[in-house]
This record gives structure tokens, sequence and C-alpha cells, in this order.
């Protein structure tokens, strides 16, 4: 195992040895961190305040976890970020309902939802803003794509991106049980 991944195994274990459960304990964590209130951290404030937790870097080390967490190559850390980098793996159950969930939208079967996918699947007639006319049905389902697309937004979801969202919400769950249930329900698998 490498520096990275070593890293986030022992700060995720310190994190939750402190109290800090699910995302907004994670969340509390990022903000303490962020010393100079930029809702990001650079490689020195994740230095001091892993250091802080017992975790020592050295600062080549923290700028390697910061390139390695950072996705939208900016050089720091946003709360979104650390949160992704922290998340602790699914489990096989949790992996399989999103799996069955997206293949339900997948109408075509590429591999890739787009809006043409979401018709027939996703209805948003009853929304209030499709309702009042503010919104178009095409509209709405962009918007509800849009969701679980990536930073880029390009109107295709994979389900790597797919996965990247319920992992989110995987996270504030405690239960394989309660996660298959609320997906099941939602996607009415």
């Amino acid at each position: 195992m490498d520096t990275v991944d070593a890293t986030v195994e022992r700060l995720r274990g310190q994190c939750l040895s402190r109290g800090a459960s699910g995302i907004q304990g994670l969340a509390r964590f990022f903000r303490r961190l962020d010393r100079d209130r930029s809702r990001s951290l650079d490689a020195r404030e994740l230095q001091q305040g892993l250091a802080e937790l017992g975790l020592a870097l050295d600062m080549a080390e923290a700028e390697g976890v910061c390139r390695r967490w950072d996705r939208d190559g900016s050089g720091m850390l946003d709360l979104e970020e650390f949160l992704r980098a922290l998340r602790p793996p699914m489990s096989q159950a949790r992996e399989a309902v999103i799996a069955a969930a997206f293949s339900k939208l997948d109408r075509s079967g590429d591999g890739v939802v787009t809006v043409d996918d979401l018709r027939g699947v996703y209805s948003c007639h009853a929304h209030p803003k499709v309702q009042s006319g503010e919104w178009t049905e095409e509209e709405m389902l962009r918007r509800f794509l849009d969701n679980f697309d990536s930073s880029e937004k390009d109107g295709q979801v994979t389900l790597a991106e797919f996965q990247d969202y319920y992992s989110g919400v995987s996270a504030s769950m405690d239960t394989d049980e309660e996660f298959v249930a609320m997906m099941t329900s939602a996607w009415r698998l």
C-alpha cells in the first residue's frame, strides 16, 4: 500500500475514532483544517491538520495526497474532493443495487444514460416547474440527469458517475439493508 492509500485509511480511522461520524463530521473536520477559510485545503493545511491527528507527512507526501485527491486540477482540495477521498468503500450489496438502478435507466443498453433513456423511466409531469411551464419536460429531464453527471455536465451519465453519486449517499447510511431498501423503493426495483 502506498503512502497516499495508507494515509487515507489512517485519516478515516482517526476521524471516526474522534467522533467525526458521517459526512457532517468529516465536513467539520475539513473546516477546521481550512485555516485561511478559502473553502479548500492546500498541501500545507492538509499536512498541519494531519499532524494534529498524529499522521506526520513530509511536504512531498502531503503534496502527493493533494495531487491524488484533486479531481479538478486546481492544486487544492475542496470539500467534495476531501469527502470523496475519505468515503469508505461500498459493499457488494450496495454496488449491486446501484448497478441494477443504472441498468433500469440505461434503456438503450449502451452503458450511458442520456435524456432519451430517461423518457419513459422518469416522469416529470407532476413537477411544479413543468406544470407551471417554467421548465419544459426536456429541461427537467436534463436537470435530473445533471444530479448524477460529473462536474463537466455533458448530458451523459456513466455507471462510474452514477456509482460516485450514490457512494456519497451510501456514506450517510449505516446498514446495507437500509441503503438497499432506499434504492429499491426510489428506483422501483
